[in-house]
C-alpha cells in the first residue's frame, strides 16, 4: 500500500466531523451498529401489542352494525364467499327466495346462503387477495355482517401494531411509536374501514407492510456492511457482495408489495418509488463506507438482486395470487366462446356498443377462447394467457369505461387531504321520536348514519406535518422524511391521473399511515432528543400531547356517525361541519 492510498483510506474510528460539544460525529459503521442500540425490547413489542389490542377491541364492538349489506361490500362479500366455496366469483342472482320484493342482499341478510350464484363466472375488476380474507372470515362465522366484516377488523389491528414498530424503528422511540399507533386507530376513515368489508384496508396494510420491511433492509444492509467491513474500505473498492446478496427483509418485502398489487393494482405506483429509494439507499451506504462511484456500482451489487427479491418476487406471488382463477381459467374461455362474458372494447364511449357480448367473430375476443384445452404445461401457459387477456379488459374497464360514470361521493383526489367528500356507506334518515328510543322533537326525527369520514384534526394537522417533512427532507437530508414524503405521494399524486373517473376519498387510507408518521416525527422534534428537564423539552410535550388530545376528542366526537350510532337531526348537524359532507 502506498503512503497516498492509506491517506485516502478513512480510519475506522475517525469522524467526518465533530458535534456542537466538540465530539466526533461517528462513522458509517458506527451509525449502522447502534441503530435502536440499547432499546428496551420487551416494551418495544408489549407497547405496540398493546395498542393494537385497544384498536382491535374498538373495532370489534358492535361489528354487526349496521345489519345489512354496506356500500360495496355489495360486491366483495358475496365474491368472497363464492372465492372460498367454488374456488371463483361467479355471477350472483339478483333473488334467492321467490319473493321479488326483496332483493338478493336481504335475502343473505334473512339467511340465504344457498341459490345465490349462476354457473357464469363474473367480470371482477380488482385482483382477488382481499376477497380472499374477506372470504377466510365468512367461512369461520357465515355469510352474515359479523363474518364478512371480521377480516377487515383484525387487519386494522394488525396495521396499527405495524404502524407502531415502524414509527418507533424511525424516531427510536416506543413511546412515539405507540403515539403513532393511538393516532391509526383513533382515526375515523381507518375505523370505518376496519368494520367494512371493502378491499381498501388490505391494501393499505399490505403497503405499511411492505414500507415497513423496506425500512428494516435499510438498517439490516448497513449493519451487514458494517460487520463485513469493520469501517475498513478503500476507495476503489466495491464492497462486499456476497454477504449482502440475499436480504431477507427485501424478499419479505416483495411478498408484501405483491399481495398489495394482489388486492390493488394501486399498490403498484408505492412498489416502483420504494424500489428505487431501496438502489438510492443502498448507493449511500456504500458511499458512507468508502466506495467511490458508490451508486453506479451499486446498480449491480445492489440494484439486480433488490430488483429480483422486491419486485420480481411481488410479480410472482401476484401472479400465484390468481390461482384460483387460473384453476378454472376454462370457465372463463368457455364463457368467451358462447359470448355470455361481456369484453370491453376500450373506445371509451358510453353506449352498449363498447361490450363485444353478440358477435362470435370479433376480434376484440380471446384467442384462447376458440383454442383447444391443453394439457400438462401447455394447459398452464394457455391459462396464463387468457388471465392476461383478462387483465387488458380489466385495465380498460378501469382506464375507459368508468369514464363514462358518475357518483354522488365522487371526490376529487386533489381535496383528500382537506377531507373534501367524505363517503356515506349507510343511513337511516328517518327514525321517528319514540322509535329505536329516538328522544328528538315531535317536528324532527332521529339519524343513524356510518360515514367514511377521517379525522379532521389527524388529516388536517397530517397534511401540515407532511409540508414540514418535506422540507425537513430537502433542508436535512434526512432519510426518515424521505420515507413519508415518498410514501404519502406515490399513494395519493397518482390518482390525480384519473380524476376524470368516480374516485373516493377511501381510496386514500393507503396516504393516511404517511401523513400519522409525518405527525409523529414532527412529535419528536417538538420534544426534542434529549431526556433532561428542560424549558424547550416542555413546551414540547405540552404542544404535542395537546394534539394527541384534540385528536381523542376528535375522535370521540365524530364517533357516532362513524359506528351507526342513534343520533337526534340536531346532534347530526353538529358533526357535519360542511355542506359538501352530507
Amino acid at each position: 500500500m502506498t503512503a497516498l492510498d492509506a491517506a485516502s483510506r478513512p480510519a475506522a474510528t475517525e469522524g467526518l466531523s465533530t458535534t456542537a460539544t466538540g465530539e466526533p460525529v461517528p462513522t458509517a459503521a458506527e451509525r449502522a451498529r447502534s441503530r435502536l442500540a440499547g432499546s428496551n425490547r420487551w416494551a418495544g413489542w408489549l407497547g405496540p401489542l398493546g395498542v393494537a389490542v385497544f384498536a382491535f377491541l374498538l373495532r370489534l364492538y358492535r361489528l354487526r352494525s349496521p345489519n345489512l349489506v354496506a356500500f360495496d361490500e355489495t360486491y366483495y362479500a358475496k365474491d368472497a364467499w363464492s372465492l372460498v366455496h367454488f374456488g371463483f366469483v361467479k355471477e350472483y342472482l339478483k333473488d334467492a327466495d321467490g319473493n321479488t320484493k326483496t332483493d338478493i342482499n336481504a335475502d343473505i341478510i334473512h339467511g340465504h346462503t344457498t341459490g345465490l350464484w349462476s354457473d357464469q363466472p363474473s367480470m371482477v375488476v380488482h385482483p382477488e387477495v382481499g376477497k380472499w380474507l374477506i372470504g377466510l372470515g365468512e367461512k369461520a362465522f357465515g355469510m352474515d355482517p359479523f363474518g364478512w366484516r371480521i377480516a377487515a377488523c383484525v387487519i386494522g389491528a394488525l396495521m396499527v401494531l405495524v404502524m407502531c414498530r415502524l414509527a418507533r424503528r424511525l424516531t427510536g422511540s416506543t413511546a412515539l411509536g405507540c403515539v403513532a399507533g393511538l393516532l391509526l386507530s383513533l382515526d375515523g376513515l381507518h375505523f370505518v374501514l376496519s368494520r367494512l368489508a371493502l378491499l381498501d384496508i388490505f391494501l393499505a396494510f399490505f403497503v405499511l407492510c411492505g414500507v415497513a420491511c423496506v425500512v428494516n433492509d435499510r438498517d439490516w444492509h448497513r449493519a451487514r456492511l458494517a460487520r463485513l467491513t469493520e469501517g475498513q474500505l478503500g476507495g476503489d473498492d466495491w464492497g462486499p457482495v456476497r454477504g449482502v446478496l440475499f436480504r431477507p427483509w427485501l424478499l419479505l418485502g416483495g411478498v408484501c408489495f405483491g399481495l398489495a398489487v394482489g388486492t390493488k393494482w394501486s399498490a403498484l405506483y408505492p412498489l416502483a418509488a420504494f424500489g428505487v429509494l431501496v438502489f438510492l439507499w443502498s448507493g449511500g451506504a456504500r458511499k458512507s463506507f468508502g466506495v467511490r462511484w458508490a451508486r453506479l456500482r451499486a446498480v449491480l451489487t445492489d440494484g439486480v438482486p433488490a430488483f429480483l427479491l422486491l419486485v420480481v418476487v411481488a410479480g410472482f406471488v401476484y401472479v400465484v395470487s390468481w390461482t384460483g382463477w387460473l384453476v378454472h381459467a376454462d370457465q372463463y374461455e368457455e364463457a368467451y366462446s358462447q359470448s355470455q362474458y361481456r369484453q370491453f372494447s376500450g373506445q371509451g364511449h358510453c353506449d352498449d356498443d363498447d361490450f363485444v357480448s353478440d358477435n362470435p367473430d370479433s376480434e376484440a375476443r380471446w384467442p384462447t377462447a376458440t383454442e383447444a384445452d391443453a394439457s400438462g404445461i401447455g394447459e398452464v401457459w394457455q391459462s396464463l394467457r387468457s388471465l392476461w387477456y383478462y387483465h387488458q379488459d380489466v385495465y380498460t374497464f378501469h382506464a375507459h369505461f368508468l369514464n363514462c360514470s358518475t357518483h354522488h361521493y365522487e371526490s376529487k383526489p386533489s381535496g383528500w387531504p382537506l377531507i373534501n367528500r367524505p363517503v356515506g356507506v349507510a343511513a337511516d334518515t328517518d327514525i321517528k321520536p319514540g322509535e329505536q328510543g329516538c328522544d328528538a322533537p315531535k317536528d324532527s326525527v332521529c339519524y343513524r348514519q356510518v360515514l367514511l369520514i377521517g379525522t379532521p384534526v389527524i388529516w388536517w394537522g397530517g397534511a401540515i406535518a407532511l409540508i414540514f417533512a418535506g422540507i425537513m427532507w430537502l433542508g436535512t437530508r434526512d432519510w426518515r422524511y424521505g420515507v413519508i414524503v415518498v410514501g404519502a405521494l406515490s399513494t395519493w399524486l397518482p390518482w390525480l391521473m384519473y380524476d376524470d373517473r368516480p374516485i373516493f376519498f377511501f381510496y386514500a387510507i393507503a396516504m393516511l399511515p404517511f401523513l400519522v408518521l409525518a405527525i409523529t416525527m414532527a412529535m419528536g422534534v417538538l420534544i426534542g432528543p434529549s431526556q433532561q428537564a428542560s424549558t424547550r423539552r416542555t413546551v414540547g410535550v405540552v404542544v404535542a400531547g395537546s394534539f394527541f388530545v384534540l385528536a381523542l376528542l376528535n375522535f370521540a366526537w365524530f364517533y357516532p356517525i362513524l359506528s351507526n350510532e342513534l343520533l337526534t337531526r340536531g346532534e347530526w348537524l353538529d358533526r357535519i361541519w360542511f355542506s359538501r359532507w352530507v
